[in-house]
């Protein structure tokens, strides 16, 4: 097994790390795909969703304590990685426009950290919205730190090194879900989520997570409560108790949020809130035909915004 970033872990039930249509397994592939001839080994980088994300406190050097309820979708992008030379990486897909190519790129950042020096031509394909509450370049550069520990043949970098890229990553490299505390480095497992599908909505816009974060009006609140669930309803029911607290500064930020969440409540989701820092928002509902329909309304009425249907890897 993997070895998991976790400084300290809790207790709890959970395990086996799904494997869904159309999503690759958090182990990837090796493949010989459309990239390329060659062998290539593949990793998926499924979109992370907060379900709750409560901020508890600021420690002294600026980083906020955070309290999560993490779970992934069935969606997500693609990476591929083969050797070369040098180290190179592409980026294509519908949503690659404004996503950094550079050495600023978390995903060169993940090589850089994992194994200096080392050659690689990585192969990024963008289906989630950029800087969009999803955890996208965080499970970018989980992806590619699981692909080319495996094409170089090295281990993981320590925890610490992994929480220079981003406080979502750890819980990324888990592909599974998770309660996420700390600063993103403390890890356990959940109790058994029911099936749980979802209606993600972006507005199109993009939110910094700076100014979420400095526009918070209380920085020390209350923790999740304790897992309490046995099915959809109880779980429903448990989660409305929950909050995003980055939600009311982030709709100060961008308003179009609060729209994103209208659409969904008009479709009789039983909870709708924003993901991570925004704008994306979700909806649940207990059956993927229930999601499928709320989408395609959604979409019809609001062309212009990213909207999909997803079951969420609760198992």
């Amino acid at each position: 097994m993997e070895p998991r970033p976790v400084l300290r872990r809790g207790t709890g039930g959970g395990g086996a790390h799904p494997r869904q249509a159309g999503v690759r397994s958090r182990r990837g592939a090796v493949t010989g795909g459309r990239w390329g001839r060659r062998p290539l080994i593949g990793e998926s980088a499924p979109a992370k969703v907060n379900l709750a994300l409560h901020v508890t406190g600021q420690r002294t050097d600026g980083y906020h304590l955070l309290d999560s309820l993490v779970v992934f979708a069935a969606i997500g992008d693609r990476l591929a990685v083969e050797l070369s030379d040098e180290l190179a990486l592409s980026i294509s897909g519908d949503l690659a426009t404004g996503v950094p190519p550079g050495p600023e790129n978390l995903v060169l950042r993940a090589a850089a950290i994992l194994a200096p020096g080392q050659g690689a031509r990585i192969m990024l394909e963008k289906a989630l919205p950029h800087a969009a509450g999803l955890g996208g370049g965080s499970a970018d550069a989980a992806a590619a730190l699981r692909a080319l520990s495996r094409l170089w043949g090295v281990p993981l970098p320590p925890l610490d090194e992994i929480l220079t890229l981003g406080a979502d990553v750890p819980v990324c490299l888990t592909g599974a879900p998770q309660r996420m505390a700390g600063i993103g480095e403390v890890l356990s497992d959940v109790p058994s989520l029911p099936p749980l599908y979802a209606v993600l909505v972006n507005p199109r816009v993009t939110v910094p997570t700076g100014a979420v974060f400095e526009g918070l009006s209380r920085k020390e609140n209350p923790a999740m409560g304790a897992p309490d669930w046995v099915d959809f309803r109880s779980f429903i029911e448990w989660l409305s108790r929950q909050r995003n607290d980055l939600e009311a500064s982030a709709i100060a930020v961008a308003p179009a949020i609060e729209t994103a969440l209208g659409a969904l409540q008009r479709e009789d989701t039983p909870l709708a809130r924003m993901s991570g820092s925004g704008a994306t928002c979700f909806g649940l509902f207990e059956t993927a035909r229930a999601a499928e329909f709320a989408a395609a309304s959604i979409s019809a009425a609001h062309p212009d915004w990213w909207v999909k249907a997803t079951p969420l890897l609760t198992c």
